[in-house]
Parts: C-alpha cells; structure tokens; sequence
C-alpha cells in the first residue's frame, strides 16, 4: 500500500478523504482512468497511454485545465512515485473525474486527477509459468458502441465477471458483447492462435483500446508476423492452438485453459521472449 497519493497535483497522506458524496465518477461512473506500468524512471507506452486518456476526455466532452496536459501528468505521477520512495516497477493509476454538477447542468468540465502509486508484484514481472484458468461471464454483456472503447470508470461489467471468475475459482473471464462474441477479459484484450496466425477481436467488437494491443499489433506488422483483428463467437475459441491475454501491466499473460479446453503456449514464449521481455528497461 502507498503512503502517498495526489489530488491535482498536492501529495496528500493515504486515507485523506479528497472528493464527496457528489463525485461525479462515485455517483455516475463519469471519467476515465489508465493503469500504467513505472520502471526504470520512465512511463511504459505514456504516449499511447495519453493519447488515449485525452482522446476519450474529448469524447465524454470533459476539459482538464489548460496547465493539465499529458508533460504536466507525467510529472505528478514521477511525483508520487518519489514521494513513496518507489524506484521499482510499479503499478500507476491515473483517474480523471467529471465536477461535481448535475447532468442536467451542462457544459461540464473534468474538475481534477487523481494519481495512485505502488510496487508492482514481481509475478507482474514474467511470463506466468502456470497457465491462466478462464471462464465466460454470461450474466451481462457489453454494448459495442461509440462509448465501448474508453476506459471509463463506470467499471460494473468488469467487476461482476471478476466476481464470477473467483465464485468459481477461475483466474479470469472472457467478456462478451450484445451480439453474443467475445469482447475482451476483466482487465485485458483477447488474442488467439491459430495455424501460426495471430487473432484478436477488432475495436468494432466493443473491447477497450488496449494500449498493449495496440503496440502488439504494430510490433508484429513491422516484424512480418501474420496477425489479423477477427471477430469470434466463445465457442470458436475451442478451435484456437493458443490464447492469451495482454494488458499494460504485464504484457501477455497465458491462458492455458477456457472452460474444460487446454491450450499450448510455444508460441507464446516465443512472441513474449521477442516483444515483450525487455520492453521495458529490465
């Protein structure tokens, strides 16, 4: 757990209770946030990271303040980490919210951050060993719409397919959108293989815009890998050599079983030895 955290722009001590009872992200889930990996004194993917973050603030017609952009962001969050004293990988969540008006009271404006900071479990560090045990979160299901690939605070699917996953002792669960297809996992995107192609469920799916998945597919196309956006049903996915998950965090994380299908994972090692270890610094 951090000591610190900062409120737009002031290191305030853990626990210090910062917004209301009318927080617009508390009361209507209004606001975006990213999760971005720390090492070695530098932001993992901080373009991609805030081209996101400012492109979906423009989206939801939310302005931080002029003085608020993406140089001024990275230093608050080189802030906290030092105010932590953290110097290994971590872990940063960066949270922008919507004022405090009502819905009906419009133009509104972003009325601030708030930046989180921690050390990074080292089973973040590596290639999970013991392949992921995956379900699929039946009960809801995500609209593939113009809102579908923000990553928004309103985080209520998620959460509930989180909970199935543990109710059922699973590691994850996949998804799905309004037309019944695979969207995305809890807290990552979703690729496949299959005959030596590499798969993943195309933005129209309704997924987030996973900053991994988008240096993947960039660093595959400029190494001549066939990698290509798919949209597919859960059922297809028994078909598929192997699977596995990616995020900001840990890169890819293997799937070695969805539902009662086992999956192989040699090529996993091998993309992972070749994109993602040393990616970052280590």
């Amino acid at each position: 757990m951090s000591a610190y955290f900062n409120y737009n722009g002031n290191i305030i001590k853990e626990g210090t209770p910062v917004i209301s009872a009318d927080n617009r992200a508390f009361r209507y889930g209004d606001g975006l946030f990213e999760t971005m990996k720390m090492a070695g004194g530098r932001i993992f993917l901080s373009n991609f990271h805030f081209d996101r973050l400012f492109s979906g603030l423009s989206v939801l017609g939310l302005e931080l303040p002029g003085s608020f952009d993406r140089n001024f962001l990275e230093q608050e969050i080189l802030s906290t980490c030092a105010a932590n004293n953290i110097t290994e990988p971590a872990r940063v969540r960066l949270t922008v919210f919507g004022d405090e008006r009502a819905w009906r009271e419009m133009p509104r404006t972003a009325a601030g951050f708030i930046i989180q900071a921690s050390v990074l479990p080292e089973a973040y560090l590596d290639l999970n060993e013991n392949g992921l045990t995956a379900g699929i979160y039946r009960l809801g299901a995500k609209s593939a719409d113009g809102l579908a690939n923000l990553k928004s605070n309103n985080y209520l699917l998620y959460g509930m397919a989180a909970n199935h996953a543990k109710r059922h002792q699973l590691d994850d669960c996949l998804v799905l959108n309004a037309s019944g297809r695979v969207c995305e996992a809890t807290i990552a995107n979703v690729f496949w293989i299959k005959d030596n192609i590499v798969y993943t469920t195309p933005l129209s799916e309704g997924c987030v815009a996973g900053v991994m998945r988008r240096k993947l597919l960039q660093e595959f196309a400029m190494a001549g890998y066939e990698a290509r956006e798919k949209a597919i049903f859960p059922e297809q996915l028994r078909e598929a050599d192997e699977l596995f998950f990616t995020n900001a965090l840990y890169g890819m994380r293997w799937v070695g079983a969805l539902d009662d299908k086992r999956y192989d994972n040699l090529q996993i090692v091998r993309l992972y030895d070749r994109f993602i270890r040393g990616m970052d610094g280590r």
